[in-house]
């Protein structure tokens, strides 16, 4: 972002995960509260990044030994005649992802539980945040009036 900036900015998906990364605005005199609410987020955001960078590179890759496999037991290739990448019926890759799904159904219990928290956390902080900034703003307002 340029550095007249006063925003978050926010950049194209990211090829392997899918998420929009974000680039958090730090303003230069941030207190150590907005701080720790800026590290929260950033560390929220690396770790879904991670864990949707893992889970859609294991779901393509399983996606393509079960078409491989399924094509294989009909005795068929890949590719069909006219080098079209040959494909499987709604009713036979919904068995993929119901067993993808099953699969993991742990991974994404565990996914989230830890995104309910750090998103609590987060919202604490912001909470917080407010807080601090609503009573600056009170001392402000009275000295002006005094």
């Amino acid at each position: 972002p340029p550095a007249h900036s006063h925003s978050d900015w926010i950049g194209p998906p990211d090829k392997h995960s899918n998420l929009r990364p974000v680039i958090f605005y730090a303003p230069p005199e941030e207190s150590a509260l907005e701080r720790r609410l800026r590290e929260a987020r950033q560390e929220a955001q690396a770790s879904n990044q991670r864990f949707w960078a893992r889970h859609n590179r294991a779901f393509r890759q399983e996606k393509e030994e079960f078409i491989y496999s399924r094509l294989k037991a009909k005795g068929l290739e890949m590719r069909d005649e006219s080098g079209q990448k040959a494909t499987l019926n709604a009713e036979e890759m919904a068995d993929f992802y119901k067993d993808f799904l099953s699969k993991n159904l742990k991974k994404h219990l565990q996914y989230n539980r830890d995104w309910y928290k750090r998103n609590f956390r987060i919202t604490f902080l912001m909470g917080q945040v407010a807080l601090v900034r609503a009573l600056r703003w009170l001392r402000r307002r009275k000295k002006n009036v005094e």
